[in-house]
């Protein structure tokens, strides 16, 4: 157990993950984490009582919030430490983990926010490195990937790249700077599910910060554990995100170009259902 994950507060939103849960609060305690909130976006009651018994702090807003806002009312009933983890429920933080992403962020002063890497349940490399996405690129994943999810646009979009700094990191664990996030106002609330991750980063490096990643700590994805009680919703979900966030970022030339991304999304989107129809 590390003293330095005393100064991590971690923040769980969960949604009927049950004993994954369960899991991912287990693995926070075993990394020495002072203090674990859980945010229940699912009915009052679903989170195992057992968590309760160990101190876990339990917010219960009483309908699902959405990610974003989940998040950012776990932490506004966190105490006040210098790092917030934040973690999807079916997230198992492996051994040492939490106190290498304190140890990076303590030497690497102008980065506020820091990711793991992350593994499947299969043990292959989730790729959680990512580049903003720009017009071209970002185009033809959207209408390649649900037909040929090998395509090269796919496969340079979801490239695994080096540790250091990068655009931005997915938002299924990471460590902040608690006084960053609330600096930027947390997460973007319009978000719902799905891309508020890329916004987060988005606003830290537009008020000067860097964005990071480091392989000294690693933790497992489980995938989807909660998105598959309502797949479809959660799919309109994405692409409506994945629009708000060009419209968001677009600046000059590609402002003109938000119209055609919408198409875009909504071809995709129209695709993916017609493709996978259960999902």
């Amino acid at each position: 157990m590390s003293d330095s994950a005393h100064d991590v507060s971690a923040v769980v939103v969960d949604y009927h993950t049950d004993q994954v849960l369960v899991e991912c609060v287990e693995s926070l305690f075993a990394n020495g984490v002072g203090e674990i909130v859980v945010v229940e976006n699912g009915e009052v009651g679903s989170v195992p009582s057992s968590l309760l018994e160990r101190g876990v702090v339990l917010v219960s807003p009483g309908l699902n919030l959405g990610y974003g806002r989940g998040v950012n009312r776990g932490v506004a009933f966190a105490h006040s430490t210098r790092y917030v983890l934040v973690s999807n429920p079916d997230v198992i933080v492996h051994e040492g983990a939490v106190a290498a992403l304190v140890a990076y962020l303590e030497t690497h002063s102008a980065v506020a926010l820091v990711g793991p890497a992350i593994l499947r349940s299969d043990g292959t490399v989730y790729p959680s490195k990512r580049d903003f996405p720009n017009v071209w690129l970002a185009g033809l994943h959207a209408m390649l990937s649900p037909l040929w999810p090998g395509n090269p646009a796919t496969m340079r979009y979801r490239s695994t790249k080096s540790d250091g700094p990068v655009d931005w990191v997915s938002g299924a664990c990471f460590l902040v700077r608690r006084q960053a996030f609330e600096m930027v106002g947390g997460f973007d609330e319009r978000y719902f599910m799905f891309a508020e991750d890329m916004a987060l980063c988005w606003q830290l490096r537009e008020h000067g910060f860097e964005v990071a990643a480091t392989s000294d700590a690693t933790v497992t994805h489980l995938e989807g554990v909660s998105r598959s009680r309502a797949s479809r919703a959660m799919l309109i979900a994405h692409h409506r995100s994945a629009l708000r966030f060009e419209f968001q970022t677009a600046r000059g030339w590609r402002r003109v170009l938000v119209p055609l991304a919408g198409l875009v999304l909504s071809l995709r989107l129209a695709l993916v259902l017609i493709v996978r129809p259960k999902a």
